[in-house]
């Protein structure tokens, strides 16, 4: 499997993604909003778009697919749900669903609500697995849940879904927001020293070599995914504090997600 990170330079600072076949020069694009830019690097490399994967159907995932269809024949999938908000959905993809690419490249299907209720990410069972997480998750961080989406099913979404995948798994999201969100993990957790290292290292990173985590690392990194250290409940408790003494891992994520929106 060939993947090719798309730094987009937009205000919205997507991230689009081809996957590739290295036998065949298939190539899968995921929410390519810059059309061009997916197109140029797919011809640069020899590739060709024979499908289209829209993690959710907010326009800065969706609004390249009209181009790349017209120039490619490309078929669209997103989420089995998603049909009235993306125009010429081809197919409908359900938990489970396996997406081929090629004669080399399989994504499996995960349902994963939350940013919105019509949301899918993608993994791939390779030697080292590989997560295109859309707008779920971020490097560091997690989605919103302003558009349509539900912070409960967020919860469910990282603490039975992504929470459970391999380690090792690669984590490629929808944006770059990571070093905004390092500070907000500082801020709920000033002692967390992988933070702080991680920070050093990508501010100011070349965002088209961007540097990729893991999901090890976000365990490390991700407050979101801290929901049972004691600095980051304590922390919480300065902003909330009603909040019970013993403090149930939803309500911390809930709390936390309220504060990163204003962050």
């Amino acid at each position: 499997m060939i993947v090719k990170q798309i730094w987009t330079a937009n205000p919205y600072r997507n991230f689009n993604y081809l996957v590739a076949c290295s036998q065949t020069g298939e190539a899968l694009a995921i929410d390519p909003l810059d059309s061009q830019r997916c197109l140029q690097t797919a011809k640069a490399h020899g590739w060709e778009i024979t499908q289209i994967l829209n993690t959710h159907e907010h326009f800065d995932h969706i609004g390249g697919n009209q181009a790349i269809v017209e120039a490619t024949g490309a078929k669209v999938l997103a989420h089995a749900k998603a049909a009235h908000a993306i125009p010429g959905m081809f197919r409908g993809l359900i938990a489970g669903d396996v997406i081929k690419v090629g004669k080399t490249v399989e994504l499996e299907t995960l349902d994963t609500p939350g940013h919105t209720l019509c949301h899918v990410c993608l993994v791939a069972h390779t030697d080292q697995p590989a997560l295109f997480s859309g707008d779920t998750l971020f490097n560091a961080g997690a989605g919103n849940c302003h558009n349509g989406g539900n912070v409960q099913a967020l919860y469910r979404t990282f603490s039975e879904q992504l929470n459970r995948l391999p380690a090792n798994t690669r984590i490629y999201p929808g944006h770059d927001y990571i070093e905004n969100n390092l500070r907000f993990t500082l801020n709920r957790e000033p002692d967390n020293q992988a933070a702080s290292d991680l920070l050093q290292q990508v501010t100011g990173q070349d965002v088209n070599q961007a540097h990729v985590t893991t999901l090890q690392t976000e365990r490390e990194i991700n407050t979101f995914f801290r929901l049972d250290q004691t600095t980051v409940k304590a922390q919480l408790r300065v902003d909330f504090p009603d909040l019970p003494a013993d403090i149930d891992e939803e309500t911390v994520f809930t709390k936390l997600r309220e504060l990163r929106n204003h962050w």
